[in-house]
């Protein structure tokens, strides 16, 4: 299997995760590409706002179903459902990254990885 492949894989899950995100109108949408960046943990990040607790947390339940629907997959790890401040879904080579703005805000993951291809998604 070869990273042309993978890649391709990597863009199609990227594709219906946003759908997922759209579907119950995540904010400030953005698509990391991570794959220029020499040691990076992942293809891509995912990320979006969600305006509260219960709204970031139908962000990531409509993300898994979206996916579980379109690829049949489901995330290798999950994380921060608890709070739902900031909820990780790790599908390995896309992560998707749901915050509330505040969250997002501090840890400010969009500068972090300033040197990749960040592509803003318009709703």
């Amino acid at each position: 299997m070869g990273k042309t492949k993978e890649l391709k894989e990597s863009q199609i899950l990227s594709d219906v995760v946003i759908k997922g995100l759209q579907e119950l109108k995540g904010e400030n949408i953005v698509y990391i590409d991570l794959s220029v960046v020499e040691n990076a943990v992942c293809e891509n990040f995912i990320i979006c706002t969600g305006t509260s607790n219960t709204h970031v947390n139908a962000l990531a339940r409509s993300v898994e179903k979206e996916v579980r629907k379109t690829l049949g997959e489901k995330p290798w790890k999950t994380e921060g459902f608890g709070n739902a401040e900031w909820i990780i879904l790790d599908y390995v080579n896309t992560v998707v990254h749901i915050f509330q703005e505040e969250s997002r805000n501090f840890y400010n993951l969009d500068e972090l990885w300033a040197d990749a291809k960040i592509t803003k998604i318009e709703v």
